[in-house]
């Protein structure tokens, strides 16, 4: 019996927001895994809930609380037997506070796993500029978990209006010709700012773009929490390794 196997975690990916960029994230978690046959990757377990109320429309329209829905979708998760949950959505992170008093699981935050890549792929940045959706930017959800170590630059209210929050619907859609159409120039208008990198701050976005659209250094986010998703797990791996290991000795 291979004991390694049985004793790796369950990792729980909170999905749906949308089903596209829940999709990706699964294959860049099989990805980001280093793993040389089946049995080493991590089991996974994918709540792909789309009927969680619509987030902006939450901010912005007062449309219904997400809330009550992702607490659903966290319940699910723990009693498939997660031991920590991964969301690959940057606008549902708003909610983060309100989310981790629900669970005894960790939830982790898609910024802490791209402020790590950051610092990874592009050391000396100082000028960062996140695409991402209004909530996005405007509830400042990077700056608010990362604080000043990045000078946060934005898209203007014009380019999120005409193009980014467009594009966003376009690829949720499934419209991914016109969506890629829409994040390019939204990316062509932020290269003109100044900018050391650039975060792909939702998760539509790497589903149409790479780092061969930007001549700057690129850090997606999706592909940034799968990497941190795996450093995670890992290390609760060999934790549960060690603490087995005493009791059998």
């Amino acid at each position: 019996m291979n004991t390694t196997n049985t004793l790796l975690p369950r990792v729980g990916i909170l999905g749906g927001m949308g089903p596209m960029a829940s999709a990706e994230f699964v294959v860049k978690l099989v990805q980001a895994t280093p793993a040389k046959f089946d049995q080493e990757h991590f089991p996974t377990t994918l709540d792909s809930s789309p009927q969680i109320p619509d987030r902006p429309s939450a901010i912005y329209s007062n449309g219904p609380d997400p809330l009550p829905g992702i607490a659903e979708a966290i319940r699910r998760l723990e009693a498939s037997g997660c031991a920590l949950i991964a969301m690959p959505c940057n606008t549902v992170h708003h909610w983060y506070d309100r989310m981790t008093p629900l669970t005894s699981l960790p939830i982790l935050h898609i910024a802490d796993a791209v402020g790590a890549r950051l610092r990874e792929l592009a050391p000396h940045a100082k000028r960062v500029g996140v695409l991402g959706a209004r909530v996005t930017s405007e509830l400042g959800i990077y700056s608010k978990r990362l604080g000043d170590e990045w000078e946060w630059v934005y898209a203007d209210d014009e380019a999120l209006r005409t193009l980014v929050m467009p594009a966003i619907a376009a690829v949720k859609a499934g419209d991914l010709v016109q969506g890629r159409a829409l994040f390019l120039d939204a990316v062509r208008g932020m290269l003109a700012l100044d900018l050391d990198a650039i975060v792909y701050a939702c998760t539509e976005i790497p589903v149409v773009l790479t780092q061969a659209d930007v001549p700057l250094p690129v850090i997606d986010s999706t592909e940034a929490l799968a990497r941190h998703t795996v450093a995670v797990a890992q290390a609760m791996h060999r934790k549960g390794s060690q603490v087995i290991g005493k009791a059998l000795s």
